[in-house]
């Protein structure tokens, strides 16, 4: 990959953390001179190379919802791979061609089309004739560029994929297990495929090409391998990949078959291909699958063991899921023995029976899974109720599954998840308090309900005599529990365990309807579905919670309690319907955060790019030549200081 290209994606990555911490309120990183001479550094390197990333500060991709993915035929048919577990299976089809032996990474196929230097269209595989428009999502792609140096037609065919690292953090940011993803390649099909481009973004999805399906200049290609390096230095990020003949190629898959246990990339195989452009072309395809390539699937590594137990785990939301326990084995070098079988239909399906002889092995070497019931008893019984707090269970068919429900609002589980959930960083943000401290004080009956989180000084004599507590850590744990009191109220509907409805979604509804907490119960779901981003499932979900009585009940206790921060919002609107791109050193303001509260709060909007729609680019230093001054000047757009912001506001 050239320098520049490489230099480009420090930069990005280096302004991007700098102003995610910025806008974060939290310690700077970089003083604002320091930002703007790697920005403008940047601007310099995008002119020089006609390449502009897709997460460019220097370029804003704005957030849509759409009602539905619009579907489109493929220029050429988009086939499938014939597989082979067997790597005598890839020599014999070698023979004495050169190849490129490349990871089969496991995410979702995309085809990307660029014109006149800009990405004009993403589409889906689909079902291989057809495939959905995503082009709204694959402009937040994180490593994707949105303008390259290539003024003809371009199109390229790569996976889209959420790297282990990624999926790790996303998993991390919810206690609760049944609502964790079950793996990287789910989450990134759901995440490619959203309405709403902003969740997207959110996932960090990424691009990996693999193959160029036809571009202006095709036959100036002569090797599959001379189109990947081209398209490196268009800022793309390629498969990883390895040059093989039949002398090196049994090496080379063993050299993989390393790499892939540290790699951060999900991948379930290889892939073959021919180097030569012409000779690949010249071997057409069958019905199903091109004769230029093929797909190498790992051998999985099988165990087979016996059926122990069905173990059903209780969660937040009422979930019941069912967990085999097995006899001990060993996979991928480590011991496992369980395994989640997901739902009542994969359980029913498989046909569990408690002495099954059954085969494990892991997901892409990382996730225990079943892969074959050998015996088949089929005598597992679902609980009839809950085994935790032992009221009766219920089948609810849901997304296209049977699943096990709990609708105990008094059971234990839901009370310890809940009271988890509660005290989390990105709710109340209590330290000290544990799953583990919270059961004990449950046990102890110390705590009922959330609020009673707010009376544990009455209790000192049970702390001190717990275990890893002493009156030190007794007297932190009050400290931090009035400090938590202070909290802004998106958090704190965020800490009501409402399903669906997150952090940004708080925030969104208490930015249009800027009301206490109590008064959110007069809302309704039409009202909610203005909002972009929310659908009625999601207004359905928060307008439910909000009319149960004891619900009701628990948000005024709080009110009482918390002294709750609400976001500012004038009742006068001066600024509705104006956009503003804030840049530059602010002296009025804070910071840039607290300018755009500001504007919020009077009814305009605040965008990260100067566009036709910007009304106002909000710069001290107005005779700057920076990116922005210059599109703005070009588009006829007013740029004024602070003090004309604030003159702006009072007028």
């Amino acid at each position: 990959m050239e320098p520049e290209i490489l230099r480009m994606k420090e930069l990005v990555s280096e302004l991007n953390e700098a102003a995610k911490v910025y806008y974060q309120g939290q310690d700077e990183i970089m003083s604002n001179y320091e930002y703007d001479k790697l920005y403008d550094e940047l601007v310099k390197l995008e002119e020089k190379t006609g390449v502009v990333m897709s997460a460019s500060p220097t370029i804003h991709v704005g957030y849509e919802t759409i009602s539905e993915l619009p579907k489109e035929a493929h220029i050429a048919p988009m086939l499938s791979l014939d597989k082979t577990k067997e790597v005598a299976v890839l020599v014999d089809w070698l023979g004495e061609q050169k190849g490129l032996l490349s990871l089969k990474l496991d995410g979702l196929s995309v085809i990307l089309t660029y014109e006149n230097g800009r990405l004009s269209k993403a589409l889906t595989r689909g079902n291989g004739e057809v495939g959905e428009v995503i082009t709204n999502n694959a402009r937040t792609f994180v490593n994707i560029p949105e303008r390259i140096s290539f003024d003809g037609r371009l199109v390229v065919r790569g996976e889209a994929l959420i790297r282990y690292s990624d999926f790790e953090v996303l998993n991390n940011q919810t206690t609760e297990i049944s609502e964790k993803y079950k793996n990287p390649r789910n989450l990134c099909s759901g995440s490619v495929r959203q309405l709403n481009n902003q969740v997207t973004a959110e996932r960090r999805v990424h691009f990996y090409i693999y193959n160029v399906i036809t571009t202006d200049y095709e036959n100036d290609f002569h090797t599959k391998k001379e189109g990947l390096d081209w398209l490196a230095g268009l800022g793309f990020d390629i498969v990883p990949y390895k040059e093989v003949d039949n002398d090196v190629l049994a090496l080379a898959v063993d050299k993989f078959s390393e790499e892939v246990t540290t790699c951060d990339l999900p991948s379930d195989g290889l892939v073959l291909t021919y180097d030569d452009v012409e000779y690949s072309r010249s071997l057409g395809r069958t019905a199903k699958f091109p004769k230029d390539s093929i797909a190498f699937k790992w051998q999985d590594e099988l165990a087979d063991t016996t059926l122990r137990e069905i173990e059903w785990s209780a969660s937040r939301t009422g979930l019941i899921n069912p967990v085999a326990i097995f006899d001990p084995v060993e996979l991928e070098g480590t011991t496992v023995s369980r395994a989640s079988v997901h739902n009542i239909s994969i359980l029913k399906e498989l046909k569990l029976g408690i002495g099954d002889t059954i085969s494990v092995y892991k997901a892409n070497m990382i996730i225990p899974q079943i892969y074959e019931n050998k015996t088949k008893k089929n005598n597992c019984e679902i609980p009839e109720k809950c085994p935790v707090c032992g009221e009766k269970t219920e089948l609810v068919s849901e997304n296209g599954s049977v699943v096990l429900m709990c609708r105990n609002p008094d059971c234990y589980a839901k009370k310890i998840k809940a009271l988890s959930h509660f005290v989390s960083r990105d709710a109340l943000s209590i330290d000290g308090l544990s799953e583990t401290t919270l059961e004990k004080l449950v046990n102890e009956k110390v705590i009922h309900s959330l609020t009673d989180i707010f009376y544990l000084e009455n209790y000192k004599e049970i702390f001190v005599e717990m275990e890893g507590f002493g009156e030190k850590s007794y007297q932190n744990l009050l400290d931090a529990i009035e400090t938590a009191k202070d909290v802004p109220a998106a958090k704190v509907i965020y800490s009501l365990g409402i399903k669906g409805i997150g952090l940004s979604t708080a925030k969104l509804i208490l930015n249009t309807y800027p009301v206490s907490l109590s008064e959110l119960k007069n809302l309704t779901v039409e009202q909610l579905c203005v909002i972009e981003g929310i659908g009625e499932v999601l207004a359905r979900s928060f307008i439910d919670f909000f009319a149960e009585e004891k619900n009701q009940k628990l948000i005024q206790e709080l009110e009482g309690i918390l002294r709750i921060q609400y976001p500012q919002v004038s009742e006068e609107q001066p600024l509705k319907g104006k956009i503003f791109v804030i840049t530059g050193s602010l002296t009025q303001f804070a910071n840039r955060q607290e300018c755009k509260e500001k504007i919020e709060s009077l009814g305009g909007k605040v965008a990260g790019s100067v566009s036709a729609k910007t009304s106002y680019l909000v710069n001290n230093d107005i005779t700057s030549s920076s990116s922005k001054n210059k599109k703005a000047k070009e588009l006829s757009i007013p740029i004024i200081t602070e003090e004309e912001l604030i003159a702006l506001i009072s007028s």
